[in-house]
């Protein structure tokens, strides 16, 4: 009999949970060798609510190479065109910005919640240049939040998240929504109340 190898990454997996004293199955994506349980669901995120990661510096290698990639602008790739540009110097690509952005906003909470994607940005500005080899913090503040009327598994939550630079100046600001799912939902969900799919006594 053949043995099953593990999940694909990326893939729903379900793992037993203690809630309450009883146990129960709970939904997560797997991602290598962590199938995570989130902790945080829509009603996690009180306006004004603030999360931090970093800092995380940012290798000149790394920075020029995506810029060759995807954003092959002088100022992003070449040391002495970059010096007569506006931004006096080798600057990352804004694009670039934005990745990082998404990396530092699923270390800092996204990876431990019940996040289900973005369903776009309302806006982007990019205020200072960011130099190779320099050190970012990232901060993500909850603005608003509001259930999806359509959908009552889930909340949407309005950010504000700003990339610092060393200086602790704000070097980039986005404004996007994330969609997130409701603890609401899962205590009504048969898996939680120990009904079929789920393990053990309820709540």
């Amino acid at each position: 009999m053949a043995v099953p190898g593990p999940p694909r990454l990326g893939s729903k997996v379900a793992r037993p949970v203690d809630v309450n004293g009883g146990t129960v199955l709970r939904e997560g994506f797997f991602f290598g060798d962590i199938a995570p349980v989130p902790r945080l669901y829509w009603e996690d995120f009180a306006v004004g609510r603030v999360f931090e990661h970093g800092p995380r510096r940012l290798p000149r290698d790394e920075m020029v190479a995506f810029a060759a990639e995807f954003d092959p602008q002088p100022m992003h790739i070449d040391e002495a065109a970059a010096r007569e540009s506006m931004l006096g110097g080798l600057a990352a690509s804004g694009w670039y910005a934005c990745c990082i952005v998404m990396r530092m906003t699923v270390d800092a909470f996204v990876h431990d919640s019940t996040s289900m994607g973005a369903p776009g940005v309302d806006e982007v500005k990019w205020l200072l240049p960011i130099r190779p080899d320099e050190e970012v913090l990232f901060r993500a503040t909850v603005l608003d939040t509001r259930a999806s009327k359509s959908r009552p598994d889930m909340g949407l939550v309005k950010f504000q998240f700003e990339l610092l630079n060393g200086d602790n100046q704000r070097a980039m600001i986005s404004i996007t929504s994330l969609m997130m799912g409701r603890r609401s939902a899962l205590q009504a969900s048969p898996a939680f109340a120990g009904g079929e799919g789920g393990v053990g006594g309820s709540p």
